[in-house]
């Protein structure tokens, strides 16, 4: 495995990089869950009425779904999200409000998958992390970081051949290099910088 396209890419990008607005630990973690199968930009869009609404977890574990789902649905899949927030808000709630730190145990919340866990451990804890999404996982197959494409097996293949002092760097050089080069169906080829690294070129 040849390590110098992200290199580069580790080069190129921002020293830091972030996709969702929200600081907050619980807000985040919300945010995260709103960003399934949906663009970034329109998650920040939206959770601002979110909060404006619901400021507190307590809040959102007693709202009225049909409200909620109002002011999510222009995120898509909008009832099954409803749903998963409020019961996730409700059980941080019988937690004390303490959302927790293991992956293991996040990954029991409601709506909460590993993508999501791990983007709360990098992001939240500051721990170091495999954030595998759609365009993370495109973009380690064509560098030939994983000769995989399903989720956790990208996961584990990063895992084996990079140092976990690498892991979070790489998620989000490599994501951001999904947005803006390496599209899924018509990638910008001509102008990225790490061309001749890829196996599809």
């Amino acid at each position: 495995m040849d390590a110098k396209a992200f290199e580069i890419l580790d080069r190129l990008y921002p020293e830091d990089i972030s996709f969702l607005d929200e600081a907050d630990p619980f807000r985040f973690l919300c945010s995260v869950v709103l960003s399934a199968q949906t663009r970034d930009d329109y998650v920040n869009a939206v959770t601002p009425k979110l909060w404006a609404k619901y400021p507190e977890a307590a809040d959102l574990a007693g709202c009225d779904l049909a409200e909620l789902e109002e002011i999510i649905h222009p995120l898509g899949f909008y009832r099954a999200k409803a749903r998963n927030l409020k019961s996730l808000a409700q059980e941080v709630q019988k937690l004390g409000g303490v959302i927790p730190c293991d992956i293991n145990e996040l990954v029991k919340l409601p709506g909460v998958g590993r993508k999501t866990a791990n983007c709360y451990i990098n992001h939240v804890l500051n721990e170091p992390a495999v954030i595998v999404d759609t365009h993370f996982a495109r973009v380690a197959y064509r560098l030939g970081y994983t000769d995989h494409k399903d989720a956790s097996e990208v996961e584990m293949d990063i895992r084996k051949n990079f140092p976990p002092s690498q892991w979070s760097r790489l998620s989000m050089t490599l994501n951001l290099h999904g947005r803006k080069y390496c599209h899924a169906r018509k990638p910008d080829c001509g102008s990225c910088p790490v061309s001749a690294y890829c196996r599809r070129v």
